[in-house]
């Protein structure tokens, strides 16, 4: 008998309170009214992590098993083809899929034969000096554009993804044969990507794109604090093409322009987000893509100290939706969090001073390790006032209580960061797990990173 997709979430609410009983604290409960009112937090956070978790374990594409751009469950698809493969929401991916791991819903062997599926399909897939595009079709690995022009090599998905792949490698590094022979081709694909390539000849900064047949056209240099900080330090730690630390401080610092002295809410920014339409922040993706393996809380450099950036940046979103200066309805405590998902206008970058009155739950819910009482009081909200919005893999993209709009839709890069960012809240695993890496720990090191040992 098929489920009908308004009851998955009650569902798995019910598997959660019975699974997760360790206490007479913690009894089953049979009444399904107050099932979703009486659950602990850490049975919230169990029932999101797995849901998330089944977007990237269930949903994946059945050929390469990596995860699919967007999942509808509406079934329609008006834009790529439903087999269309996202090599950075991949990354995140594989990452989710340790979750599932951890946490015992799969075994250690069937995540370790995903990823070798994965890793089969990934090293015959099309690269461009080493790397990946930003959509492959996941049949045939062959490169899918992303726009006209945008139809190589794109350095800073590649980056999400082979943050997912040291990480994974870190976690069965010292595994049986089978596990070591995953590690061993993760590490060629790591060593072929050319990360000095996308300097231009030498330029000092990175390139986000490169085009056998279009070159260096789509010309987007990445200069300025936004996502890409993996991206830089990734390059920096490369054994095989590594970029100078002068491309990090001229390019990404702009010669230390990067910096700013700026507030919100008596909340200092810490860098310059370089934002326009009076938009001093930039959306909350920025605090959670690059640090799913970063620890913030131990990395420091001569321009920000991570951890008070990235949970100012948290924050102040949170602050803004407590004021809610355009009055937008539901905004509050309880329901914040702005960054660039779907909208009544297609996908658009939400954020203080570029708002459509759209709350996008991967803002806040990804945002656990930053701002553990707001997020919670977000996810408490979102379970029991708003389960209308939550299907089979969490809750949807983006919803507006304004403009009384949602579409029962997913995308990979925003389901991604909420098992992993919330697993970093809880354990702190893929920090753990990615800082452990040499290569890594090299590359900050000649960044003049500095590390803390403990916190």
């Amino acid at each position: 008998m098929k489920i009908p997709p308004k009851y998955y979430t009650v569902i798995l609410l019910i598997f959660t309170v019975l699974t997760s009983c360790k206490s007479k604290k913690e009894t089953p409960i049979s009444d399904f009214k107050s099932v979703k009112l009486q659950l602990t937090d850490n049975q919230l956070l169990d029932t999101i992590q797995k849901q998330t978790f089944d977007y990237f374990w269930e949903a994946s594409d059945p050929n390469s098993g990596l995860a699919r751009e967007r999942v509808h469950m509406d079934n329609i698809y008006p834009t790529t083809p439903i087999n269309t493969v996202t090599t950075g929401g991949s990354g995140f991916g594989l990452m989710a899929i340790l979750v599932g791991v951890e946490r015992q819903w799969i075994t250690r062997e069937q995540a370790l034969d995903r990823y070798l599926k994965a890793i089969t399909f990934l090293e015959t897939a099309d690269r461009f000096h080493g790397a990946w595009p930003h959509w492959l079709n996941g049949e045939t690995g062959k490169v899918i554009p992303f726009s006209k022009k945008d139809n190589g090599g794109d350095l800073v998905e590649t980056s999400f993804l082979i943050q997912g792949l040291l990480t994974v490698s870190e976690y069965f590094k010292n595994g049986n044969q089978k596990e070591q022979q995953l590690v061993s081709r993760i590490d060629k694909l790591w060593k072929d990507v050319e990360w000095d390539w996308y300097t231009k000849n030498g330029e000092n900064v990175l390139y986000w794109h490169w085009s056998p047949e279009y070159q260096w056209e789509m010309n987007f240099p990445v200069g300025g604090y936004n996502e890409c900080l993996i991206m830089y330090v990734l390059a920096a730690a490369s054994p095989t093409h590594p970029i100078k630390k002068s491309v990090y401080d001229n390019g990404w610092a702009k010669k230390g322009d990067i910096v700013t002295s700026e507030s919100m809410y008596n909340i200092p920014l810490v860098l310059n987000y370089y934002e326009h339409d009076d938009s001093p922040i930039g959306p909350l993706f920025w605090a959670h893509y690059s640090y799913l393996g970063l620890n913030p809380k131990i990395i420091k450099d001569k321009y920000a100290d991570y951890w008070q950036l990235t949970t100012n940046q948290a924050k102040i979103h949170y602050q803004y939706a407590a004021k809610n200066p355009k009055k937008y309805k539901g905004y509050g405590d309880s329901l914040w969090g702005l960054t660039s998902s779907y909208s009544m206008k297609g996908y658009s970058g939400h954020r203080p001073g570029a708002d459509l009155g759209v709350i996008s739950p991967t803002a806040a819910l990804s945002s656990f390790p930053y701002t553990p009482k707001q997020s919670m009081q977000m996810l408490r909200y979102m379970y029991t006032k708003q389960d209308t919005l939550i299907g089979k893999y969490g809750p949807y993209d983006a919803f507006s209580l304004e403009h009384k709009w949602y579409l029962p839709r997913y995308l990979a890069i925003d389901q991604g960061p909420i098992p992993v960012m919330i697993e970093n809240y809880r354990t702190g695993l893929f920090w753990k797990l990615f800082m452990g890496n040499k290569d890594l720990q090299n590359g900050l090191a000649k960044l003049d990173f500095s590390i803390k040992t403990s916190i």
